[in-house]
């Protein structure tokens, strides 16, 4: 019965899903509300929330999900790689197939031209940042005690920033260059010399 209700949930999760996705391609994000999402996929207001807390979870709720296979796909790289080096595997063997690339450079575009889905997409990106941290400082061999050891929070927050500048470059090409590509291009203009600590990090007044 569980399983039953499991697969129910995500049957009705993935129809709305579609049906607001629609709307907010052809008419635009602001101007559909929650009630016409509701009426076109046939549910109550009530069932809506049932499903998402806002109209901008629609478009970002799986934003979540694909943080934590990433996670997965980190915590299962090489054990010799250095951070910097499985971070960027990690992403790179999370493929979003959800949509074909004509639709995804509309979602893209519709993310970077809306306040509150840009605003819903750097919280959504946070909660990456606490799901990879761990593994992270755990390559590094930092200890988690230490306030400033901050290299693996730098880490990460690198490599998020370098996947939101490759999607904002992908969308002004208008998806002529792979993304995947300009992802590596970031990442190239920041990548560290060596992952592993230099020197031993200082613990105490910088002053």
């Amino acid at each position: 019965m569980s399983s039953l209700w499991s697969r129910t949930r995500n049957a009705v999760y993935g129809e709305i899903t579609r049906t607001a996705m629609e709307l907010f391609l052809t008419r635009g994000f602001d101007a559909t509300t929650i009630d016409d999402i509701a009426a076109a996929a046939g549910i109550s207001r009530r069932s809506f929330f049932r499903y998402f807390g806002t109209k901008e979870d629609v478009v970002l709720g799986d934003l979540i999900a694909s943080g934590d296979l990433i996670r997965q796909a980190l915590e299962a790289r090489p054990a010799g790689e250095d951070a910097w080096t499985a971070l960027c595997g990690a992403l790179h063997s999370v493929k979003d197939s959800a949509y074909d690339d004509e639709t995804m450079l509309k979602i893209f575009r519709m993310v970077h031209e809306t306040p509150s889905l840009r605003a819903r997409s750097i919280e959504k990106h946070l909660q990456w940042q606490a799901l990879l941290t761990p593994e992270v400082r755990r390559r590094l061999g930092a200890d988690p005690a230490d306030p400033w050891d901050v290299r693996a929070d730098a880490l990460v927050a690198t490599v998020i920033t370098c996947l939101d500048v490759a999607g904002e470059a992908w969308t002004r090409a208008g998806g002529q260059v792979p993304l995947e590509d300009l992802f590596d291009a970031a990442v190239d203009a920041v990548r560290p010399a060596s992952c592993e600590p230099a020197a031993e990090i200082s613990t105490g007044d910088p002053g």
